[in-house]
């Protein structure tokens, strides 16, 4: 297929795309060259995600744009420490945030820690407030085993996740089509209990064949057209270039 024929893909993908930025030096000029790529002809991306630290630069960045700015929290190594965590949702959200991607205490987990990952899970959930979207990434990666990664997902959705995020994209692997369909598992239990929880896939993917995958996932198991912004995301940095070329042909 040709990229006119890919096109539509493309268009499509850039929707569900949240345009990541987390370099340690990242500062204002960078958002705004990266909001340039977030609005354009070709389509809205889903969201701009960056540092709670960037979140009043990114706001004004895309004023006007329609598009919300995310923020991570806890990031991106997964502490424990519930009070920080909730602290740096709530300012990412006062300083308008419509989105916090919180990074799920892995560790503690893996370690036989249930409490905490519960009190800091609810504890941002409570910081975000009904009208924030709260992503947790659970780092599929590092909980290995399909049970644990279970078992996590399960305990965010209980804990009033809003999304299931696959990696911080800090350590390997990353997001894995395994690792996804374990998750899709959980968000389809879920559902049947009337609970409507999405799927965030993010950690090296780099193509839009790797994107168009997920979506594919996605689809097999809640039916084809499902994956629109509101329950299914794509997180990358590099994948936006592709993604315009190809939209723009």
């Amino acid at each position: 297929m040709g990229a006119a024929q890919d096109a539509p893909l493309a268009r499509r993908l850039l929707g569900l795309l949240d345009l990541t930025s987390l370099n340690d030096a990242d500062d204002g000029p960078v958002i705004q060259a990266l909001s340039r790529q977030a609005a354009t002809a070709a389509g809205r991306v889903a969201a701009l995600c960056t540092w709670a630290r960037l979140v009043p630069s990114a706001v004004q960045a895309l004023d006007g744009t329609g598009v919300p700015v995310a923020a991570v929290a806890n990031f991106p190594g997964g502490a424990p420490d519930v009070q920080a965590s909730a602290l740096e949702c709530r300012q990412a959200v006062a300083d308008g945030a419509r989105e916090v991607d919180v990074v799920f205490p892995w560790r503690a987990f893996l370690g036989g820690d249930r409490d905490t990952p519960v009190t800091l899970v609810q504890a941002c959930r409570r910081a975000c407030g009904p009208q924030t979207l709260l992503k947790v990434i659970l780092e599929t990666g590092a909980l290995g085993s399909p049970a644990q990664i279970r078992a996590a997902a399960d305990l965010a959705i209980a804990c009033g996740a809003d999304f299931l995020k696959t990696s911080t994209g800090r350590l390997q692997p990353g997001a894995t089509l395994p690792a996804a369909q374990v998750m899709l598992d959980a968000l389809a239990q879920a559902q049947a209990r009337g609970v409507r929880v999405g799927f965030k896939a993010s950690g090296g993917i780099r193509t839009m064949a790797e994107a168009a995958s997920y979506v594919a996932l996605y689809e097999g198991r809640f039916g084809v057209g499902s994956a629109g912004p509101a329950v299914f995301r794509i997180g990358a940095s590099q994948l936006v270039r592709e993604l315009l070329s190809v939209a723009n042909a």
